[in-house]
């Protein structure tokens, strides 16, 4: 069984059996989420690890497998090429699709390497598609409650128009932001009336966007707090994007005219994070990091 962190069972059994009727290898695995973004999180340094896109699918489906916005995959660093890291974020959405990096997965990311011994509290590197990050968690921060991941300097063309798209509620212009991963960010009066974002918007013209995007719709509290939602590429209406905080942020302190340094508030639907900008225009993603369950896996996905 799947036990949780208190060692009371969580979820269900998956078996699968070979020709033979032997069970295959399990796999271990840890279930978390940073703000309600919620990750399958797998060792590929313990265990050999290398999944395809069907086989992520089919572990991040709610119904079928134990369900999340994506996985994560811990593997060195030195097998992607990168030297100024020891470990390395290997992500995919939940429709097995990479993306090249998520800010709430990152948080993730840290605590575990932390709670398996593979770095220890303070400062230190992660490796992801999108370069190399930096993480900092305070020894004082035994809940891991505040996480900071230094996400690095938002790309955002003026040269270019808005971008419009059009979801089921109508047709909206955004602002491209590249954090690197690629968002569309745009102001309304309130999030809670753009409806339904469980299908992908339909992007317009779609060559600034040729893997798609995350959609972002943000709102005011005030000059440094904004609520924010976002149909996350490959995955849908998440509870949280880390990144995609980082992009909203941005366009809402170019919107009014913020000095850096700077902090902004953003709600989503699964918590409060927080995004730092420092003097050089560096952009900090602070918030939580929980883990829900730790278990393992058997099932017919592991066979080649």
């Amino acid at each position: 069984m799947i036990k949780g962190r208190a060692g009371s069972t969580v979820g269900f059994r998956l078996t699968a059996m070979t020709s033979s009727s032997q069970p295959l290898q399990p796999i271990r695995f840890v279930k978390a989420h940073g703000t309600g973004n919620d990750f399958i999180v797998l060792n590929a340094v313990e265990q050999d690890i290398d999944l395809d896109a069907n086989q992520v699918a089919m572990l991040c489906d709610r119904h079928k497998g134990i369900g999340a916005d994506g996985l994560l995959r811990i593997a060195p660093a030195r097998d992607f090429g990168v030297v100024d890291a020891k470990f390395f974020m290997d992500y995919r959405n939940s429709d097995g699709s990479i993306a090249e990096t998520c800010g709430n997965g990152l948080r993730v990311f840290a605590r575990i390497l932390i709670e398996q011994g593979y770095e220890t509290f303070g400062v230190f590197k992660i490796g992801t598609r999108a370069g190399t990050v930096t993480a900092a968690v305070n020894a004082q921060d035994v809940h891991f409650k505040d996480i900071s991941i230094r996400i690095g300097q938002p790309n955002m063309d003026f040269s270019h128009e808005e971008v419009s798209f059009t979801t089921k509620s109508g047709t909206y212009s955004g602002r491209p932001v590249f954090m690197p991963n690629p968002h569309c960010v745009t102001i309304v009066e309130d999030v809670a009336l753009v409806g339904d974002l469980i299908e992908a918007p339909i992007l317009q013209p779609n060559r600034r966007f040729p893997n798609g995007a995350n959609i972002e719709f943000i709102s005011s509290h005030s000059e440094a707090h904004i609520t924010m939602r976002t149909h996350e590429r490959g995955v849908g209406e998440t509870l949280s994007c880390g990144s995609g905080a980082c992009a909203a942020a941005s366009v809402w302190a170019t919107r009014l005219d913020m000095v850096a340094p700077w902090t902004i508030q953003v709600d989503v639907l699964g918590g409060t994070v927080y995004v730092d900008c420092d003097e050089l225009g560096f952009l900090t993603l602070r918030g939580p990091a929980q883990v829900i369950a730790a278990g393992t896996v058997q099932s017919d996905l592991w066979m080649s």
